[in-house]
C-alpha cells in the first residue's frame, strides 16, 4: 500500500471517530404529544451546549412545535417523529407551543 492510501484511512477514521464522540455528546431529550399536549411541558437543559429534541407524536394528527424564542419550528405527522437541535442556550426559560393546538399544546426549555 502506498503512504497516500494510509493517509487518506487514517484521516478517514480520525473524522468518523471525532463525528462519532460529538454525536455522543450531544444530549437528547425525548418529548412525547398525545391529547395535544406535551409530555413533558417542561424540559431541562444542560446552558451553553447543544442539544437533540427528539419529539414523538402520538396523536394521529399533524402538529408543529413552535417556537420564537428558541427560532425553531417544525411540523411533526400524525404517529410521526422528529428531530430538532436546539442551543447552546445561555441560562433562562424558552417557551414553545403547538402552532395547530396553541392552547393545549404548552411547554419549555429551562435551561440550566
Amino acid at each position: 500500500m502506498n503512504n497516500s492510501f494510509l493517509s487518506g484511512m487514517v484521516l478517514l477514521l480520525v473524522n468518523f471517530l471525532v463525528a462519532s464522540a460529538v454525536s455522543a455528546a450531544t444530549p437528547e431529550i425525548q418529548i412525547e404529544i398525545r391529547d395535544h399536549l406535551f409530555y413533558p411541558s417542561t424540559v431541562e437543559v444542560p446552558a451553553n451546549q447543544k442539544v437533540r429534541l427528539f419529539i414523538i407524536n402520538n396523536d394521529p394528527t399533524p402538529e408543529e412545535f413552535e417556537s420564537y424564542e428558541l427560532n425553531r419550528e417544525k411540523v411533526i405527522p400524525g404517529n410521526g417523529k422528529t428531530v430538532i437541535f436546539i442551543g447552546p442556550l445561555p441560562p433562562g426559560e424558552y417557551p414553545f407551543f403547538g402552532e395547530f393546538f396553541p392552547k393545549t399544546a404548552q411547554g419549555k426549555v429551562v435551561a440550566k
